[in-house]
């Protein structure tokens, strides 16, 4: 074999799948039946349009306690009102102190709010939305973001638990935009030390062979994980150009990020080379026909195939293989 002039990279493996940088996941506010489907998978949405119609569906002691609580209210409020109108009487009659005029009033004003609350929650309850102020709380499920429906979680006719402070919710849908993609995956730790963020990379995707999609190292965790017994980094890519490939979430894909690259240097088989008290040697032809010398160089980068040659060897020199070692069997 001859020794030439090439290229040697050193990289990192790191494994994964693709995925977009902001992922959301809609939920309601309000309990009820999933009644109407407006999107579908794939389907892409601009912000605020409909995705999901929620029906409202309490049980009936839910729907008895909340107008049974609004009478209550009502009627707590017809009673204040009459009381604060004998003690405006009394007030101007200098027969009741202000005092006690104010603490009735403050009483019939608190009444109204709750007569207000329990008021939208029985709406609630029965028509699905209220307007409180400004905000519109109804039960059609709203795109937050504009992107593309990559989920759904639910069929019509299926319960819907509301998110709250104290529960998570149900998820009825995963939107996301998908012109800013990511890679996530893991290398490992031999590798890790050698990284730094904005290194390039090169991510190879199974589903589209031959595409060579290009990135740029993003973020690279500080804490290792454990997976399938070995130790690991998460590690995340940002793709620069796709090469005109259409990327879809969730294909797997494999990184190799470029730790170090040198060109134009003299390179042979890392195969070839014998290692004897920290030195490195080669053999070439000797001046006789069939004989071999050894030759020591000095070796650089090395992508674990190929080696780097700095010194000992020029380009177009001729390199012998090692002789192949047999066993003898007695």
């Amino acid at each position: 074999m001859i020794a030439e002039i090439g290229t040697v990279v050193e990289k990192a493996l790191a494994v994964g799948t693709i995925e977009p940088e902001n992922e959301i996941e809609v939920k309601s506010k309000i309990s009820g039946v999933v009644s109407r489907i407006y999107a579908e998978p794939g389907d892409f949405v601009r912000e605020g349009e409909p995705l999901i119609e929620v029906r409202p569906d309490p049980t009936p002691l839910e729907l008895a306690e909340a107008k049974r609580n609004l009478e209550r209210t009502q009627i707590e409020k017809d009673n204040l009102s009459k009381e604060l109108e004998r003690m405006e009487t009394l007030r101007d009659r200098n027969l009741v102190s202000e005092q006690e005029y104010d603490r009735i009033a403050q009483q019939f004003e608190d009444v109204k709010v709750r007569e207000q609350i329990n008021s939208e929650r029985l709406e609630l309850l029965e028509s699905g939305r209220i307007k409180m102020g400004d905000t519109m709380i109804e039960s059609i499920i709203r795109a937050p973001i504009d992107g593309y429906i990559l989920e759904k979680m639910v069929d019509i006719g299926e319960p819907v638990v509301p998110l709250t402070s104290y529960q998570a919710g149900t998820a009825l849908m995963s939107i996301a935009g998908m012109e800013h993609l990511l890679f996530k995956g893991t290398v490992d730790e031999i590798d890790v030390g050698k990284m730094e963020e904005g290194m390039t990379t090169e991510l190879k995707i199974g589903a589209l062979p031959g595409k060579i999609v290009k990135g740029e190292v993003s973020r690279i965790s500080l804490k290792a994980k454990q997976q399938d017994n070995a130790t690991v980094f998460p590690v995340e890519i940002k793709i620069t150009d796709t090469d005109g490939a259409v990327l879809r979430a969730g294909y797997s894909a494999n990184a190799d990020i470029i730790i170090k690259r040198v060109e134009n240097v003299v390179t042979i088989p890392e195969r070839v080379i014998l290692m004897r008290d920290g030195k490195s040697f080669v053999e070439v032809p000797g001046s006789e026909p069939g004989s071999r010398i050894e030759k020591e160089v000095e070796l650089g980068l090395s992508d674990a195939i190929t080696v780097a040659v700095l010194e000992g060897m020029e380009d177009g020199e001729k390199v012998l293989e090692r002789p192949a070692k047999t066993l003898s069997i007695r």
